[in-house]
């Protein structure tokens, strides 16, 4: 799954965001539970059949071991389903939130709090428990993550004379390896014009767009300013395009196509290679470091609970049972995922060792900005950078300074 940010959200957003936050119930007063065996409904946005079948089975099993029903929907357009699931008077019991989307729907009480209880809570990533913590609750379990990293073309890095020592480990070196890359023809590097991969930037400088209780915009300083005048000049001197400036998708399809020698993607880049690009050699490598040290950034979601679910009980023990590192393991090895325990990460290494660099970020990765009512004030940002070859980094950070305090006081 390739990820950026999506717009499709504005129409969930605004549907929860339309409903009181009342508490336990979400708009109705406590929900009475029932105990005993559970029907549960569990709504997830799959990534591919794949997916769909892993947690369908999982589920299945621990449906039979505990004597529990499990129906896994999987939805079409999560977030208009969820967003009217939640609007109306039965949503799913359980199901996948974006940690882009967790706090529009922590902040309305949709969701139960439940994760701070499970027997794994100290064992996820630092990382993924601040993604889905809310006013200093850690609501849902992160079910698992990927994170951005280097990939380089080996032919076109040899094709500029460049080997395994000249692989970027800091922004001078990525200017460095850039510039020797152009001057022999090849565009050196495509990346997304979006937060969700100049954000990284952002981090490595040492900036982010909100403080990190989530409570204060910091867009409109000097960290971030920097990080946008260091990507600023790569695309302005020819050392970066953007996906439409090839002619291309996304950034991978450029990659895979052999028209930059490197990008900047999550792990998910390794399946669209090998399915699409089955021949070509790349290696993966950590991000090159800023001025304040490595930084990139982390995608994930977690298990979510509803609030107004009647078997919580029952919803909790399933949880529990699909962020088992057995559990995560299986998922990994079936549609290419990793484990968000920390306790799994030696195992996942000896399968998949080529993803160590992916992993390694794990440790100084930061989730999307953590903070109700963004999905739009992101969204801008992005339209901005889309433009920033052109533009004024102070400008656009003056103006996303603007939109996140309003969002903030709404």
């Amino acid at each position: 799954m390739i990820k950026k940010r999506g717009r499709r959200a504005v129409l969930a957003a605004a549907l929860v965001l339309a409903l009181p936050a009342c508490g336990e119930g979400f708009g109705g007063g406590p929900v009475p539970q029932q105990t005993g065996p559970a029907a549960l409904r569990v709504l997830i946005s799959s990534s591919g059949e794949a997916e769909t079948r892993a947690v369908t089975a999982a589920a299945q099993q621990w449906a039979a071991a505990e004597g529990h029903t499990v129906t896994v929907i999987p939805a079409q357009d999560i977030a208009q389903q969820l967003g009217q699931a939640l609007a109306g008077s039965d949503p799913p019991d359980v199901f996948y939130v974006d940690a882009a989307r967790f706090a529009d729907y922590a902040a309305v009480g949709a969701l139960e709090p439940y994760a701070e209880r499970l027997p794994a809570a100290g064992d996820f990533y630092p990382a993924l428990r601040q993604a889905f913590t809310y006013q200093n609750r850690f609501y849902c379990a992160p079910k698992d993550f990927a994170t951005l990293a280097l990939q380089v073309n080996g032919r076109l890095w040899a094709r500029a004379g460049l080997g395994a020592a000249d692989v970027p480990r800091d922004w001078a070196g990525l200017r460095t390896a850039a510039s020797r890359v152009k001057a022999v023809g090849i565009v050196p590097l495509v990346l997304d014009s979006s937060f969700d991969r100049v954000g990284a930037f952002m981090l490595q400088a040492g900036g982010w767009p909100v403080s990190d209780d989530g409570t204060r915009a910091t867009a409109d300083s000097p960290q971030n300013r920097q990080a946008l005048e260091y990507v600023q000049g790569l695309l302005r001197d020819g050392l970066a395009r953007y996906p439409q400036q090839v002619d291309t998708g996304w950034a991978g399809e450029a990659f895979g196509r052999g028209m930059t020698a490197m990008t900047i993607e999550g792990n998910w880049i390794r399946g669209a290679l090998a399915a699409d690009y089955p021949g070509l050699a790349y290696t993966v490598h950590e991000l090159p470091a800023g001025p304040a040290g490595p930084g990139t950034l982390s995608f994930t979601t977690c298990w979510g609970i509803s609030a107004r679910s009647r078997f919580k009980a029952q919803a909790v023990g399933f949880v529990e049972a699909m962020t088992t590192a057995d559990a995560q393991l299986a998922f990994a090895r079936a549609y290419g995922v990793m484990p968000s325990l920390v306790s799994a990460r030696q195992a996942y290494l000896r399968e998949f060792p080529a993803d160590e660099p992916f992993l390694a970020g794990a440790d100084y990765a930061r989730g999307p900005v953590n903070a109700p009512h963004m999905d739009r004030v992101m969204s801008d940002f992005d339209s901005q950078l889309a433009r920033l070859a052109v533009a004024d980094p102070a400008v656009m950070l003056r103006r996303l300074q603007r939109n996140i305090t309003a969002a903030l006081e709404r």
